[in-house]
């Protein structure tokens, strides 16, 4: 699957999601985008948006793009606190199903 990493979320956790083609919003020159802006813009060249923005849902339309949303629920947006949700977020991504929002969480 094709997956974009949240601005919020930190790039190294690409790393982790093996087997998966992985960027970050920053490497694909997005940054500093708006939500929408920057989902309609994922929608074309991912399958998958992961962020901890919690509130993302509340503030977009999400049915109305498609691409998965996953929004991880840990302690903090740190690397090590994101990392242990790595297992569940592989299982995960053959479900995300496009504007549909997906909560991962410890």
């Amino acid at each position: 699957m094709r997956v974009l990493l949240d601005e919020c979320v930190d790039r190294r956790l690409a790393k982790d999601i093996i087997g998966h083609d992985v960027k970050a919003v920053a490497e694909m020159g997005w940054t500093s985008k708006r939500n929408g802006e920057l989902l309609a813009l994922a929608e074309q060249a991912f399958d998958v948006f992961i962020t901890v923005d919690r509130n993302l849902s509340f503030q977009q339309n999400l049915p109305g793009f498609g691409i998965a949303v996953i929004v991880l629920r840990a302690p903090s947006n740190r690397l090590t606190d994101l990392r242990s949700l790595v297992p569940k977020l592989i299982e995960s991504l053959p479900q995300a199903k496009h504007g549909e929002v997906l909560w991962l969480g410890i």
